[in-house]
């Protein structure tokens, strides 16, 4: 990663694009700051290249020590016409390891994967035209959930450039809104500064993903790089705000008698520091869909996950507080359904590091733009010091380590009574298997310590509620996007980012097939991932909101063969016996057990197709634009 220096002067690089529009670069932060990229300590001061420095060598060599550089140890790149050059280069390192997928939406989603895991930028490569549109829905869900990608492709020369020609698409226009930023080179000279600032803005600030487009010519060209040539930017340096506000904070905290912290994916990197806050607070704690494991599930002051699909219990807990404590969050609709409705009562403080997202969608009454981790370091510091001093700042009847005693014991034991009154509860089937009690069955067997996968729908769901989520980067899923087809890919992204961890994909029959295509590179690849599939036959959140909501006619959501209802179809088994995976297929409740662990304790990749009553739904659910109060609970 390439170090910076803050300047007071602005300054931002030409831009030649020759497509239609120019690429803007966007302000990510109130403040303008410009940033010289300098070469890291563990970068171009140290890497050995394996060229002499005054030796001219091929534009596609030069992006590849660029990654080199950067410390990318896995691209996943999908050849074609205009980015052979990259692939052969690619061949001639010996640092740098191709993982071949068998669609580009597969690469990209594994690259997304592979971040999510390690938060490290994962890394992706394909061809101009189709190559390059099959990554759009990987690039909108790393937009939508804060992913760092550093997507390359190939181009049209850029003597074709403009001309229709074969396989040519302006993908930088198409990518503008969608990406953090987005790059055409088109002077070869231009390539190791774009890399490094690539991956700058890829991690700094909100992350997100980078698109560099690379035209073949380009590629092909003969140039001597300069490494430390220094470039500017506008970002944002996240700093530690007036210690006051952090002060008012607190005194809010000491005020409130029913608080509660409403954590999402922006605290992926400071859940240690979330933990000592409660700790030091004893406030409860709702997370999002992205926030899942930042706060142990297990904790007795966690109160799972809040939103449409959430607990009625964080539910309740945010409609009843009086303090709203929002880190890392967005307000987004699926948290709070009708907006109006949302915490009405509470006093609402937002810290985020993207003012973008400050009263965006939920006005708040008191905001901090900054990094959440640096902020609660700073409460920390304050809670912690005025505990050991026993300092009373507000009122002389309020203890200064945590909110109002009496209001945190009355506080805790309404909770409780609610958590009592509405248990997690769902229907059963005789002996058929219900989904709910599958995961459950998992997250006993496995500890709660697996890296999840998922991909879009009922099971996604039913993941996020029954799987007792423990460490921050080991619940993988498109939250904002919702794309279909995201655990097989993420998973083998995973697997390949933490070696030695169990990658388990929960997914559902429809989510499976739409990447199915990866069981070849998870074999070939020899990635010990594990494949549980819900298999209901059917478009499970299609039919259940068709039920719902609908009449009921579920012809457009069953999977099966309409001819012969009774066999399953397709054959999942069958899947992957072609690509030479173990598999097997577990159809009662009292069977489920054994199979789960023979799966866990298989070598290599293993593929449990577990078949599930299509009637069963995910529960509770707040119907859209509705409030808690509106909300459907319990088993149906």
């Amino acid at each position: 990663m390439a170090s910076f220096k803050l300047l007071p002067t602005l300054f931002s690089i030409p831009n030649t694009n020759p497509y239609r529009k120019p690429t803007i670069r966007t302000c990510l932060s109130h403040r303008r700051l410009n940033v010289i990229l300098e070469p890291s300590p563990g970068g171009a001061k140290t890497f050995i290249s394996r060229f002499a420095a005054d030796e001219p060598r091929k534009g596609s060599d030069i992006l590849v020590e660029a990654l080199e550089r950067e410390g990318v140890s896995h691209v996943f790149g999908y050849p074609g016409g205009a980015s052979m050059e990259i692939h052969e280069a690619l061949a001639r390192s010996s640092i740098i390891r191709n993982v071949l997928p068998r669609h580009e939406q597969g690469g990209i989603f594994a690259a997304d994967g592979y971040a999510r895991a390690s938060g490290r930028p994962g890394v992706c490569l394909t061809s101009s035209g189709p190559g390059a549109t099959n990554i759009i829905s990987g690039i909108a869900d790393a937009n939508f959930d804060s992913i760092p990608i550093v997507a390359i492709t190939g181009q049209v020369p850029r003597r074709l450039m403009g001309t229709d020609a074969f396989q040519e698409v302006p993908l930088t226009d198409i990518t503008r809104p969608i990406t953090k930023f987005n790059y055409l080179v088109l002077d070869v000279e231009e390539i190791p500064f774009i890399v490094k600032e690539a991956f700058v803005i890829a991690t700094s600030g909100r992350p997100g993903p980078v698109l560099i487009d690379i035209p073949r010519d380009i590629q092909k060209q003969m140039a001597i790089p300069n490494w430390n040539k220094s470039t500017m930017l506008h970002g944002n340096a996240p700093r530690l705000q007036e210690k006051a506000l952090l002060e008012e904070i607190v005194r809010l905290i000491l005020q409130s008698k029913r608080p509660v912290v409403y954590a999402g994916g922006g605290c992926m990197n400071c859940s240690e520091e979330l933990r000592r806050f409660v700790e030091l607070t004893g406030i409860p704690v709702a997370t999002t869909l992205m926030g899942l494991g930042v706060f142990p599930s297990s904790d007795e002051l966690s109160l799972r996950m809040l939103g449409m699909h959430g607990t009625m219990l964080a539910n309740y807990a945010v409609d009843r507080s009086d303090l709203l404590l929002a880190f890392g969050v967005r307000f987004d609709d699926r948290v709070t359904g009708k907006v109006e409705a949302f915490a009405e009562n509470a006093k609402i403080v937002h810290i985020d590091i993207d003012p973008s997202e400050i009263g965006k969608n939920k006005k708040p009454h008191l905001s901090i733009c900054t990094d959440v981790k640096l902020a609660l370091e700073g409460i920390n510091k304050i809670l912690e010091k005025n505990a050991a001093k026993q300092v009373i700042p507000v009122e002389k009847d309020i203890p200064m380590t945590k909110y109002n005693d009496n209001a945190s014991s009355t506080w805790r034991k309404e909770i409780e009574e609610q958590k009592e009154k509405h248990p997690p509860s769902y229907r059963t089937f005789g002996e058929a298997i219900p989904p709910h009690y599958a995961i459950q069955l998992l997250d006993e067997l496995t500890n709660g310590d697996a890296i999840i996968c998922t991909g879009v729908g009922q099971h996604q769901m039913w993941a996020a509620q029954y799987y007792k989520h423990k460490h921050p980067r080991h619940w993988l899923s498109s939250s904002g996007l919702g794309a279909m087809g995201f655990g097989l890919p993420a998973a083998m992204g995973a697997a390949l980012a933490k070696p030695g961890a169990v990658v388990i994909d929960i997914d559902g029959d429809g989510s499976f097939m739409m990447n199915i295509q990866e069981l070849a590179t998870i074999r070939v690849e020899n990635l010990p991932v594990k494949m549980m599939i819900f298999n209901n036959q059917h478009l499970g959140m299609v039919y259940q909101y068709e039920d719902e909501y609908g009449d009921s006619n579920s012809m457009h959501s069953y999977l099966g063969n309409p001819s012969n209802q009774a066999e399953v179809f397709p054959d999942m088994l069958m899947f992957a016996k072609a690509c030479n995976i173990a598999a097997a297929r577990v159809t009662k409740k009292g069977e489920l057990r054994e199979a789960i662990e023979k799966m866990l304790k298989t070598p290599g990749p293993y593929l449990l197709d577990v078949m599930v009553p299509h009637e069963a739904q995910v529960m509770q659910l707040i119907p859209d634009g509705s409030s808690f109060k509106d909300a459907i609970r319990g088993a149906q």
